[in-house]
């Protein structure tokens, strides 16, 4: 009887033994693994080509359907043309950064993207003159410039230092199953309409006689055309206010 006592207790601690073995085996199974490309995303940079001149993006995502992202563009380009008679040897700045929203209802491969251009500084410069004995206008009166003291001068247009933007395209810069990424971006900028500023010196005549010069600077019949002549450059240009943008940018996400 002693015995049978001994081997009962004997089975019973074997038995207890090998269910807490058991229950640490089912406690210590390592977790399922995620299914591929589900990971949250996270960090990307992009080069981008646009309208709005070469420059660099970066983004982070929240989840699959929203992002965030920031960038700058820049660019230079020297026209010359003529207006009125006057000539002008221009510079164009496109100097302008952004922040975006991108919401994606289709995840990755379509996005709408509301959002601020935060800092515009695209501006057009230029400086101006007629050459002796030529005629130009300027509003709605002619004139001629003085051979012996032409008019020059400079002009400037700008926009409003920040508006809002509006971008739609295909693909991602923050891409949720791959490292590299392509995508485009079609929009607007509604940075208002432009406002241009001329300063004219040297002396302008009378058109016909070449005679009655005045100083273009301080004249008031000249200077009210000259303000003429802004508000005529401002409503010929005013489809500016619209700003369009194209573009295409190729980045890796970390």
């Amino acid at each position: 009887m002693k015995k049978g006592f001994l081997l009962a207790i004997l089975l019973l601690v074997i038995s207890a033994t090998t269910a807490s073995f058991a229950l640490a085996g089912e406690t210590e199974a390592p977790p399922a693994k995620a299914p591929e490309g589900s990971s949250r995303p996270g960090f990307a940079i992009a080069f981008k080509s646009s309208s709005l001149g070469l420059g660099f993006e970066s983004g982070v995502s929240m989840s699959r359907f929203i992002d965030f992202r920031g960038g700058f563009d820049m660019f230079t380009l020297n026209p010359s043309f003529t207006d009125s008679g006057v000539r002008y040897k221009g510079n164009l700045r496109l100097r302008s950064a952004q922040a975006l929203v991108d919401l994606k209802p289709f995840s990755d491969w379509f996005h709408i993207s509301p959002g601020m251009m935060i800092y515009n500084g695209n501006q057009l410069t230029a400086t101006a003159n007629v050459p002796g004995g030529q005629t130009f206008s300027l509003g709605s009166v002619s004139f001629r410039s003085n051979p012996t003291n032409p008019i020059n001068g400079s002009g400037q247009m700008t926009f409003k230092k920040a508006a809002p933007m509006v971008l739609f395209g295909f693909g991602t810069l923050v891409p949720h199953s791959r490292h590299f990424t392509f995508y485009n971006d079609i929009g607007v900028v509604f940075q208002g309409e432009p406002k241009t500023v001329l300063n004219l010196a040297g002396s302008a005549c009378d058109p016909v006689t070449g005679l009655a010069c005045v100083n273009a600077a301080t004249d008031p019949t000249i200077q009210s055309q000259v303000q003429a002549q802004q508000t005529k450059i401002n409503n010929d240009t005013k489809i500016a206010k619209y700003y369009p943008v194209f573009a295409l940018g190729f980045g890796f996400k970390f």
